[in-house]
């Protein structure tokens, strides 16, 4: 049975044998991170290693979105695979554990019920030409959504009226806070709300600040972007999320191998805050895309599409 990779790891390291061949993957992963290339038999010695731990735990571990030591657990699962990113960016398995069905995920409805009371519910009434304005108010009547909401866009929005540019690694971890700790029902409902009209589109397509969170003063090279995400242990798990809920198939009659929309939406949502956001790409369709070009790839352009195509043109998306 899989278990979470900090406490594999804990396992692993109590062990002689396994703490040695764990410290073996360790340095692999680090040259591969520093791009240090490996000679024949450090690269021998390196898949030995991998192969040595098919009885450890560590091989079967994953880890949870919402874990304290997050980033920790995710390295712990890279370094374990290590050959798992050689040569191309499909990275073939998700490092997370399926959402599992918590009780403190859950909204407490009958909380939210009552909240939604008096003048609060005259002022959502107000609101039915326009769900995102809606859904931005139900969250505001939660204490949590309201405070991760705003912390995030405070972040967000700062230099972006001045000549100064804002932070975006802080703005991509406030919004990665948000969508991590706040329950789905309002995340989802503010992301994804239902828009039949342009200035909900584009209250829709401003829910992650992209001016600070999604845009540069110029597109760069959708490999580029791939490569930050490939150097992120956060973004890089949170792509084989995307690749492998949201595997789009032809011939399936939903466009989706895993035939489930609700893990796919929320491994798109997973990609919102790493260096690989993707957003609206007007206020008047539901499409998405990168914030990046294939122009000028070279004998890569078709990688490049790939990478594009994953977002703009992905049917189970």
């Amino acid at each position: 049975p899989s278990s979470d990779c900090v406490m594999a790891e804990q396992l692993c390291l109590s062990d002689s044998t396994c703490n040695a061949t764990y410290r073996t993957l360790e340095n692999c992963a680090l040259a591969k991170t520093h791009l240090l290339s490996l000679d024949h038999d450090s690269r021998v010695r390196c898949l030995n290693a991998e192969l040595d731990l098919g009885n450890s735990s560590l091989l079967h571990c994953k880890c949870h979105r919402r874990m304290k030591r997050q980033e920790h657990c995710l390295r712990i699962f890279w370094t374990v695979h290590y050959s798992m990113t050689d040569g191309y960016f499909n990275l073939e398995t998700s490092p997370y554990e399926n959402p599992a069905n918590e009780e403190h995920w859950k909204t407490d409805y009958n909380k939210l019920a009552a909240l939604v009371s008096g003048k609060n519910c005259s002022q959502l009434a107000g609101d039915a030409t326009n769900p995102c304005l809606r859904a931005t108010h139900v969250c505001n009547l939660s204490k949590k959504c309201f405070r991760l909401r705003t912390d995030y866009a405070s972040i967000c929005t700062k230099g972006a009226r001045s000549e100064d540019v804002c932070d975006r690694r802080k703005c991509h971890r406030g919004l990665r806070n948000f969508f991590e700790k706040v329950p789905e029902d309002f995340t989802k409902s503010i992301l994804f709300c239902p828009c039949q009209d342009e200035f909900c589109g584009e209250r829709r397509r401003k829910t992650i600040v992209p001016d600070c969170s999604f845009q540069y003063n110029t597109k760069p090279n959708c490999l580029w972007l791939l490569d930050s995400c490939l150097e992120d242990h956060i973004c890089k798990s949170r792509l084989a999320d995307f690749q492998q809920n949201c595997q789009p198939v032809d011939m399936s009659p939903d466009g989706c191998s895993l035939h489930n929309h609700a893990a796919c939406l929320q491994a798109y949502m997973g990609m919102i805050g790493t260096p690989m956001t993707p957003n609206y790409v007007s206020n008047s369709s539901v499409e998405v895309s990168l914030w990046c070009t294939c122009e000028n790839s070279g004998n890569q352009k078709e990688k490049c599409d790939q990478i594009l195509g994953m977002f703009e043109s992905n049917k189970c998306l």
